[in-house]
């Protein structure tokens, strides 16, 4: 196994926001090849997503949101694993964030199911011509 240069490891860190071993690890199964390296750090992150995707979500807050004329508001469920996340000051900042974008963007519903099919269909459509092209 070839030495993988501090540099390259923290590259790679740099791109994918991964742990310093966990990019040296990705870096030395790859054989030092950075994209190689790039899709097995995301590789292993969908499997930690998957292991995580199961476990429940029980705590939270509700973020909230009022526009300054009271024309708009929002409110959002943001759970999270622990109290001791959802007490953060970021969980909170973000749970509002959310809120405000929620409220910008004037949502016609907040689940599919609450669409009529054929708003559904149009969009699917418009979305499916956008990638072919």
């Amino acid at each position: 196994m070839k030495e993988i240069p501090a540099k390259l490891v923290a590259e790679l860190r740099a791109r994918t926001g991964a742990g310093m071993m966990d990019c040296k690890k990705a870096l030395e199964e790859a054989d030092g090849d950075l994209e190689k390296a790039v899709d097995i750090l995301r590789q292993k992150g969908s499997a930690r997503a998957d292991k995580r995707a199961g476990r429940e979500a029980s705590e939270g807050l509700i973020g909230s949101y009022v526009h300054h004329d009271g024309g708009i508001a929002a409110l959002v469920e943001l759970n999270s694993e622990t109290d001791f996340v959802a007490r953060l000051a970021d969980f909170k900042a973000l749970a509002k964030e959310l809120a405000m974008h929620v409220a910008a963007m004037k949502p016609l519903a907040v689940r599919i199911e609450d669409l009529a099919p054929n708003v559904v269909q149009r969009e699917r459509q418009v979305y499916e011509a956008h990638v072919a092209d």
